[in-house]
């Protein structure tokens, strides 16, 4: 593969160079988890007491570590020294509302103490409860004396910035508001964490304390994700910054075009991104042809700079049937209109199907509208541009400024000047932007009566959290249920309606990917919402290859597969590796040309 003219480190440089606040994030699918986890147990295994903490709603640290973890630290049995937790956003959630709310049952009316409730159920407060007990780890000093190094695993990218600017926004917040309240409660409860809050900043920008790792598969959109991300926690002063660049494959088998191609894509990849690769310090991390779960595999990971190659034997896994994405469209498109919508962890290639399916819609001469809730979502470049299909991407800042201009033209219209100025300062808050979001979420979800709507949906947590904002979001509305928009009304109906909203599940066949999608079905069915489908993408154990590495691979993705089909999924479509990456409409009905067979 190509060389940068700067050499690349290895994962064992920052281990010995490491801080004592390590992050590690990144697009979804980049292996955050796995490289944060190889990290703390070497630290653990050279004697160090280290934490290792995931603010990701959707953690799998349990799965890689092979240990039952909670909210409270938790020793990990196969590697002495090292500590691990998962902050639980529900958990978190009613801890603070317990916080804010408790101090006043008894002492005001009851229809006055349940309104605070409904007014810290929804998603905004979940996250600020999130972000109050990263905070205590970062900025409270007595909570992780006893720890050399605190690693956090964080969430998918967007997610992350919202997590880690909120220590700048909440603060501004308290300066600015005077009126004692927000749409979190009374602001009494805010003002307490304020030290913990200054701290945390602190933390964040002392670049002899913390380090940020940006995790990146040699992908474009991954290396886009890990640019924009090191632009934006610079300007919030995270400056101590360095790359990982995870994955890196190199072809052995001269002549097979999907081993070639996919190095061919690496390649290109990071050569476009030159300039940025050499700004950072960077570690290159071989694909592994195994799965990273278990002491054993992470151990490896961290003290080998080369992946174990298997002897290759030429043998292919025996799979169960499965059916093809175009079967799939041929029983979407008989609906001729309503909502399908792609779910899943980041990086398992929810855009890539949404959009092959939106322009196979179009293609047949079908009316369609393609958006994104996702704010790290390349929607419109992989779908490129076909007649008959509008595409589109749900803008958070563009919708909070509508909606404030909404109100204020509304609400505020016959407000005297110190209420209007009041209103203007709760609509400053976080928060405006959940309710902004939801509503462009149910009005593009609205068109679905007369058309299709395909959607590619954030990432797992966050699209949870979106759903939960839904219940929160019509609980207060009904309590105010004057200008209450028709869409907004019907969108849990329709979300609910097998015959208007399709859920497909996509996923990898790797084992984080298909339980996190396993975890997600069980969320869906909670919110009485029945999947359609699921698509186990990208399979490798599909794909026409002799390389060893991707043959062993793709052998590990055989178990995986049949638990989707024997256990999770009533309908699952595959589609394999692709050679010519699947961006624009031609390049897109691939995934429907592939034959796909049986057994």
């Amino acid at each position: 593969m190509t060389e940068l003219a700067i050499p690349a480190g290895q994962l064992a440089d920052v281990i010995a160079d490491a801080t004592r606040y390590l992050f590690f994030t990144g697009k979804g699918g980049v292996g955050k988890t796995s490289l944060a986890c190889a990290t703390a147990v070497a630290l653990a295994d050279n004697g160090k007491r280290v934490l290792l903490v995931s603010t990701d709603p959707a953690s799998n640290l349990d799965e890689v570590l092979g240990a039952v973890l909670s909210s409270v630290a938790s020793a990990v049995p196969a590697a002495p020294g090292l500590f691990a937790l998962n902050i639980d956003p529900e958990a978190a959630a009613q801890g603070y509302r317990d916080r804010i709310v408790g101090p006043y049952r008894g002492k005001l009316p009851p229809a006055l103490v349940r309104s605070m409730e409904e007014q810290l159920s929804g998603a905004c407060t979940t996250e600020i409860a999130s972000f109050d007990e990263f905070a205590k780890l970062l900025g409270e000093p007595n909570a992780t004396a006893d720890f050399d190094h605190v690693i956090f695993d964080t969430a998918p990218t967007g997610h992350t910035l919202r997590l880690m600017t909120l220590p700048t926004a909440w603060t501004g917040f308290l300066d600015n508001n005077t009126s004692g309240t927000s749409c979190l409660g009374p602001l009494a409860g805010l003002q307490e964490q304020r030290t913990i809050y200054e701290a945390a900043v602190a933390a964040l920008a002392d670049g002899d304390r913390t380090t940020l790792i940006l995790v990146s598969r040699p992908q474009k959109a991954a290396l886009d994700e890990a640019e924009r991300t090191s632009g934006e926690l610079a300007a919030i002063g995270v400056r101590n910054q360095r790359l990982i660049l995870n994955g890196v494959f190199r072809a052995c088998c001269p002549g097979d075009k999907i081993a070639t191609a996919m190095e061919r894509r690496g390649t290109s990849a990071w050569l476009t991104k030159g300039d940025f690769l050499s700004r950072l310090p960077r570690i290159e991390v071989p694909l592994r042809p195994y799965n990273l779960i278990g002491m054993p595999a992470l151990r490896n990971l961290a003290q080998s700079a080369e992946a174990v190659v298997p002897a290759a034997n030429g043998d292919r896994p025996e799979l169960p049937a499965m059916e093809s994405l175009a079967d799939l469209v041929d029983d979407l498109a008989r609906a001729g209109r309503g909502v399908i919508m792609t779910m899943g962890k980041g990086g398992v290639g929810k855009t890539t199907i949404a959009a092959a399916i939106a322009t196979e819609l179009a293609r047949r001469g079908l009316p369609v509208h393609l958006s994104t809730t996702d704010p790290a979502a390349h929607v419109a470049a992989a779908a490129g541009r076909i007649e008959g299909m509008q595409v589109s991407r749900i803008d958070p800042q563009a919708e909070t400024k509508a909606y404030v201009e909404q109100v204020m033209t509304s609400a505020g219209r016959n407000l005297d000047a110190s209420a209007r100025a009041m209103l203007e300062e709760d609509l400053r808050s976080p928060c405006t932007e959940e309710i902004a979001v939801f509503r462009a979420f149910a009005r593009i979800v609205a068109q679905g009566a007369d058309r299709f709507v395909v959607l590619d949906t954030a990432p797992t947590g966050h699209t949870l959290l979106l759903l939960d904002a839904t219940e929160a979001y019509h609980r207060e509305i009904a309590r105010k249920a004057s200008n209450l928009p028709e869409e907004v009304k019907q969108l849990l109906p329709r979300l609910r309606d097998p015959d208007f909203t399709r859920v497909l599940i996509v996923t990898l066949p790797e084992a984080t990917p298909v339980h996190e999608a396993a975890a997600l079905q069980t969320d869906l069915r909670r919110a009485q919402i029945e999947p359609f489908a699921w698509v186990i993408n990208q399979s490798i154990a599909r794909a026409d290859t002799r390389d060893p590495v991707l043959l062993a691979r793709g052998c590990d993705e055989a178990p995986y597969i049949r638990e989707v089909t024997d256990r999770l999924s009533k309908r699952t479509a595959i589609v394999p590796w692709l050679a010519e990456e699947p961006i624009g409409p031609v390049k897109l009905r691939q995934l429907f040309a592939t034959a796909i067979p049986n057994g």
